[in-house]
């Protein structure tokens, strides 16, 4: 059996998603509680994602030049986390109550804590099998008005996988 590089390459970059799934999932916790979500988009996904960011950009050149690093990707990992509040009227949210912080739809300082270490647990798992990736908040922000969470009110953030001879996500240029 001969397997070619893109077969192997789209191969590489699927596991590579599902081990930074896992990795997002097994990060340490500021609480201990679990409110992180993890998706994986590949194939037509990812195109509706690029057209989506396309169409909600809203002439803003960086989120269009993202939208072309997110087609050119074989897939895109979402880390999100639950916007709920974990109940200390710690005010470090600029709200003086959770509740308040929830009225405003404003985000807990320890459930965004908890999802940039999920993040970097992911990322780094990403680094350590050699897919190139780049966390994007104009991915998340998109997919979020896509409203692909379902009646959850989530915070997403997007990392587009890639498996090539020079990372596509860096030394990009705006057109």
């Amino acid at each position: 059996m001969i397997i070619r590089s893109e077969l192997a390459e789209t191969a590489a970059a699927l596991n590579t998603a599902h081990m930074m799934c896992a990795a997002a999932r097994t990060a340490p916790k500021t609480r201990g509680i679990d409110n992180i979500v993890t998706m994986i988009l590949t194939d037509d996904d990812v195109k509706k994602l690029s057209q989506k960011m396309i169409e909600l950009a809203d002439g803003r050149e960086s989120i269009i030049r993202d939208a072309g690093n997110v087609l050119g990707a074989k897939a895109v990992v979402m880390i999100g986390v639950k916007r709920e509040t974990y109940g200390l009227n710690c005010g470090y949210c600029g709200h003086e109550t959770c509740e308040e912080c929830i009225a405003a739809k404003g985000a807990c300082i320890f459930a965004t804590t908890d999802m940039g270490i999920a993040i970097g647990s992911a990322v780094a798992t990403a680094s350590e099998l050699k897919t190139d990736n780049r966390v994007m908040y104009s991915i998340g922000k998109i997919f979020r008005e896509m409203d692909e969470s379902g009646d959850e009110d989530i915070i997403w953030m997007g990392i587009p996988l890639s498996v090539s001879g020079k990372n596509p996500f860096f030394d990009r240029r705006r057109k």
